[in-house]
């Protein structure tokens, strides 16, 4: 799968309508192949886009987890950690 697409669940603060968003356009791309749709595609692919997100949402709303949400800033500097260990730089 696409690896821009991050975990959205479980975080404080939630995950913004932006975030969702842009998964959602990660998705749409990597399944139509197409990174800007033509003219003729724009509108079929700004609706797969707010469908996926709409899905989406619905579907982070609707979870449930015993877990404590997971904080941003330590998850994103765990990732950079991995990344300056994987590549030698930070991402």
């Amino acid at each position: 799968m696409c690896r821009n697409i991050r975990t959205l669940f479980n975080f404080d603060p939630p995950a913004s309508d932006e975030e969702i968003k842009a998964a959602a356009l990660q998705f749409v791309r990597k399944v139509s192949g197409f990174t800007h749709p033509s003219g003729v595609n724009e509108a079929s692919f700004d609706l797969a886009v707010a469908q996926v997100s709409a899905a989406a949402r619905l579907l982070i709303d609707s979870l449930v987890t015993q877990a404590r949400p997971k904080d941003r800033d330590r998850e994103r500097a765990k990732a950079a950690a991995m990344a300056q260990k994987r590549f030698g730089r930070t991402a």
